[in-house]
């Protein structure tokens, strides 16, 4: 019988690949945690801080350099950090070098509630808890704080956020009753009545337009109020 022996060296090289294979991945999975790395990506204004993220993880799983690879449960990690008030999302991975690297990020307050209770308000409309870390320079929400009023209030941040002259230039929300908001601003003495949620954009545009005329005459110092309630139009009152 004629020996095959290109079939033979076929078999033998894919026996030889498979066993590294093997081999290769016994050795990574007892391969053990030399190093954790953490990493903030985006903002650098620290709402959880390295230490913290530390703790949280000797917390649930003890002192984690030395730990073999098979043993962690990636996913399982991710949870534990994610389940921090502070955290939007987490990624937890393992390197070739044996380092465990978490990269986190965190949420975005974009208001401060000034009530009964003090709490930031995210981007994405959530209560977010004050940090011992990092105050974050945001609009100060204050007055009849409600559901309703809460939810206005984050349509009026996220709307002053996109805009680059409101952004610098609004400090505070002042929340009258639902459907009564009044802006403060950083350098001028009049208080801006916005009045309801209802065409922001018309409203503040017409505000923009004021504002700009009123500047260039020299003459924003002369009012204490300005009103953006009525339709297409800004009513002021001077001291």
């Amino acid at each position: 019988m004629q020996v095959n022996w290109n079939y033979i060296k076929v078999l033998a090289l894919l026996i030889t690949v498979t066993g590294l294979y093997a081999f290769s991945n016994q050795r990574s999975a007892t391969k053990k945690i030399n190093e954790i790395e953490i990493e903030f990506v985006g903002d650098q204004n620290l709402y959880i801080t390295e230490g913290m993220v530390n703790k949280l993880l000797i917390q649930n799983y003890g002192n984690l350099n030395n730990v073999p690879k098979e043993k962690l449960v990636l996913n399982t990690i991710e949870k534990v950090i994610e389940a921090n008030k502070m955290v939007k999302s987490a990624q937890v991975y393992l390197t070739v070098n044996g380092k465990l690297a978490t990269k986190i990020v965190q949420r975005k307050p974009i208001g401060r509630i000034e009530g009964s209770s003090k709490f930031y308000l995210d981007d994405e409309g959530k209560r977010m808890p004050l940090s011992m870390s990092h105050s974050a320079r945001v609009p100060i929400i204050t007055g009849n704080i409600t559901g309703k009023s809460l939810e206005d209030v984050y349509e009026i941040l996220k709307y002053i956020n996109e805009d680059e002259f409101l952004r610098k230039n609004v400090v505070g929300i002042h929340v009258e009753a639902e459907d009564d908001y009044q802006l403060k601003f950083r350098m001028e003495q009049f208080v801006v009545n916005l009045g309801g949620v209802d065409g922001l954009d018309e409203k503040f545009n017409n505000f923009k337009a004021f504002y700009a005329k009123a500047n260039k005459d020299k003459t924003l110092e002369e009012y204490n109020v300005v009103s953006l309630e009525f339709n297409n139009q800004v009513v002021c009152t001077k001291i």
